[in-house]
């Protein structure tokens, strides 16, 4: 094999990019792709085995989407960590930028997708379609002498008003969305001088809330007993951010109690709910694990982000998109 130009280091790639992406990273770094999702047995690296890894390859590149890369990995002589994760929490980037490596990450990849997921939930939610999916499959589309259309009236979105919490890239892919179906939206987001920054108005009345902040948005729950008390009556909760944002105990009471008609939830605390957990046993509520950015579009949109700012690094640029960016003022990239 014939050593990688100063121009086109090695790199090791462990996120899953697809063909496409890794196409698009190939034409700035010479690729050793080893994707942890593939196979029927996971593989995550810990930061010894990728610092491991990384010496038997002799890389100067890593680009993860959940390994973790910490102190071991980031003490040899990377010119580079790309994380295919808007948040990128597996890099330590405290380690990071005392060891001069530049943690190039990809907020906004996942917006669409996680857009058009959370649209997919309510839409689930107000029609019924997973349970009336279940009738067809059963045989039970006649149920006790009644026909689907007695047993699935359900609701439209045109008309209704929505508060989304958080107004970054997924908050405002959602945001324009339901606008466009005609829902009315209010926005909370106190870092965005275009979104309401009183939470209370924002959730007062509404018939939608649907959650989008960001992880450690706030110290405990965002949405709670108080928050899902303002809500209208029979209003719908989606939450495809954090689990942790939203109290399920207090979701689950205000379900039971008829307060709020439904749920669309992609993410719980502790990530996988136990068969037997309250929430999986009341009707109106859809949870997927954890999905809602699982597209190849995802895969290829990080890909891509990476590449380029990696092309702007290796030829002396300042990358866009920079976790750590004081270290692009201190230090040249090491050839």
């Amino acid at each position: 094999m014939t050593p990688p130009s100063p121009n086109r280091p090695a790199a090791l790639v462990t996120a899953p990019l697809g063909r496409s992406g890794l196409a698009r990273l190939s034409e700035v770094v010479e690729v050793v792709h080893e994707p942890w999702i593939d196979g029927t047995a996971l593989r995550m690296l810990d930061d010894a085995a990728l610092a491991a890894r990384v010496d038997a390859g002799g890389f100067r590149v890593v680009v993860v989407e959940g390994d973790v890369v910490g102190a071991e990995t980031l003490s040899r002589p990377l010119l580079a960590v790309g994380a295919v994760r808007g948040d990128p929490t597996n890099v330590d980037l405290a380690a990071a930028t005392a060891a001069g490596v530049p943690v190039l990450h990809t907020p906004g990849r996942n917006a669409d997708a996680v857009a058009e997921h959370t649209l997919g939930l309510l839409l689930a939610v107000l029609r019924h379609t997973v349970d009336a999916d279940h009738e067809v499959r059963a045989g039970e589309v006649w149920r006790d002498g009644t026909i689907p259309y007695q047993r699935h009236r359900g609701g439209e979105l045109a008309g209704r008003t929505a508060a989304v919490l958080g107004l970054g890239a997924v908050g405002q892919a959602v945001a324009w969305r339901l606008q466009a179906l005609g829902v009315t939206v209010r926005a909370y987001d106190p870092l965005r001088p275009d979104a309401s920054h009183d939470l209370a108005a924002t959730l007062a009345g509404a018939d939608i809330c649907t959650i989008h902040a960001a992880r450690g948005a706030v110290a405990g729950h965002l949405v709670g007993a108080a928050e899902l008390a303002m809500l209208a009556r029979g209003a719908v909760v989606c939450n495809t951010a954090r689990g942790a944002l939203l109290d399920t105990e207090a979701l689950v009471d205000a379900l039971r109690a008829g307060h709020l008609a439904g749920a669309g939830i992609d993410h719980v605390e502790g990530e996988a709910p136990p068969p037997d957990h309250p929430l999986l046993s009341l009707p109106g509520v859809v949870v997927t694990p954890h999905i809602g950015g699982a597209t190849v579009e995802t895969e290829g949109r990080g890909a891509a982000m990476v590449a380029d700012d990696l092309g702007r690094l290796l030829s002396g640029r300042s990358p866009q998109h920079c976790a750590n960016p004081a270290v692009l003022d201190a230090t040249e990239v090491r050839a």
